[in-house]
């Protein structure tokens, strides 16, 4: 990995030792233990759960929470982790995302002791695996418009409706619902093998092949009352979990990011055309500069975010900034290491491909694009453009 072309401003010079034996660790362990099988895993379609308990043991899960079993790191060590991760593949990374960030964080923040002690320490070793239901299929870039209901009917809620586009959901031991509720939006937890609830897998893919996504669907499912998020008290609450995981994703892309311009330094300097490497024309040269470039702002810019967060002074339209703009950053070093590649840049011997189908999916989901500017937008003005 040339990390003076991934880090030309030298961002991450200043790692105490611990983050940077964090980052190691899980470079080594994604490239030793995921990466061996990621071709053959994306064009099967085939999340490798049997790594999940390893990454348990690693402490990669709920990495960033604290007590429960959990490793209690600061937001530069899960931003790291995010990035390592990423680097193999955003799939891999979605599930640590998902299930530490969006599932886990949801039951630290928003549940009962009783909830947190029961579920975060199995969470936190890969035993058991939960997903967050947000997205409804009429209602992603809108959550407030969720039909997905729950009601109160003596000690236990019924629950009413469907989610869909969920990481994670086929595998799930417990899924963590939003639903509307007379008392307004309410979060639920779901637990695998409850009567009416289902999650099938959504085939097909064509993106995140090598992670499981699916769609929850809920007829007349009963929930006990203990299974009711009881500090949830409407989407804000939904919104702050996505705000952790978006954090990720800020990192995260990076990863591939890289990736892609190592890769694509790599190949333009062992590609002879016209009788010498390709990285000796201008053209090629301007390409992979501005690459380095862009990842280079990119990673100012998680940077900052960690500093804030870790100081619980960041704001939630910095981190959509931070989000739509690395991502963007990742998507156009892939389009770019793709074109650079030519005819090789579509084959599974290299990643940029693979990369590239992926980060169409992280532009779009947590948010898509758009949406992100508009809330910086909204920051900006005191308009929101969206309502």
């Amino acid at each position: 990995m040339d990390t003076l072309a991934t880090d030309f401003l030298n961002t991450f010079q200043d790692l105490d030792e611990s983050q940077l034996l964090i980052k190691e660790t899980v470079h080594k362990f994604v490239q030793n233990v995921f990466m061996p099988n990621i071709t053959e895993n994306f064009e099967n379609a085939h999340f490798p759960k049997e790594i999940i308990k390893e990454m348990g043991k690693l402490g990669l899960l709920g990495s960033n929470l604290h007590g429960y079993g959990c490793a209690g790191l600061d937001e530069i060590s899960y931003g790291l982790i995010m990035k390592e991760l990423e680097r193999g593949d955003s799939g891999l990374r979605s599930f640590a995302s998902v299930q530490s960030s969006l599932a886990m964080y949801a039951i630290y923040a928003f549940g009962s002791e009783e909830q947190k002690k029961y579920f975060l320490p199995k969470m936190a070793t890969g035993d058991t695996i939960g997903c967050f239901g947000l997205t409804e299929p009429d209602f992603g870039s809108d959550p407030a418009g969720m039909k997905t209901f729950a009601k109160k009917s003596g000690d236990s809620w019924v629950l009413n409706g469907s989610k869909t586009w969920i990481t994670n959901a086929p595998i799930a031991d417990i899924a963590i619902v939003w639903a509307q509720t007379d008392e307004g939006i309410r979060g639920f937890l779901v637990e695998k093998g409850t009567k009416g609830f289902s999650a099938p897998e959504i085939k097909n893919k064509l993106s995140l092949r090598a992670s499981k996504t699916g769609s929850l669907f809920f007829d007349n499912c009963q929930i006990p009352n203990e299974n009711l998020l009881e500090k949830t008290e409407g989407l804000k609450n939904a919104l702050m979990c996505l705000n952790q995981a978006r954090f990720g994703i800020v990192f995260g892309v990076l990863g591939a990011a890289e990736d892609c311009l190592n890769e694509a330094i790599h190949y333009t300097k062992e590609r002879i055309m016209f009788k010498k490497p390709l990285a000796s024309f201008q053209l090629i040269q301007r390409k992979l500069a501005l690459m380095s470039t862009e990842i280079a702002k990119g990673n100012l810019v998680a940077l900052q975010l960690a500093k804030l967060k870790q100081n619980k002074k960041v704001k939630p339209a910095q981190i959509s900034m931070g989000k739509q703009n690395n991502v963007q950053i990742a998507l156009d070093c892939a389009r770019t290491t793709r074109d650079i590649l030519g005819a090789n840049g579509i084959s599974g011997e290299y990643h940029c491909m693979r990369h590239m189908c992926n980060l169409e999916s992280v532009y779009t989901y947590e948010g898509t694009n758009d949406i992100h500017l508009l809330i910086v937008g909204q920051h900006l003005t005191g308009i929101a453009a969206f309502e």
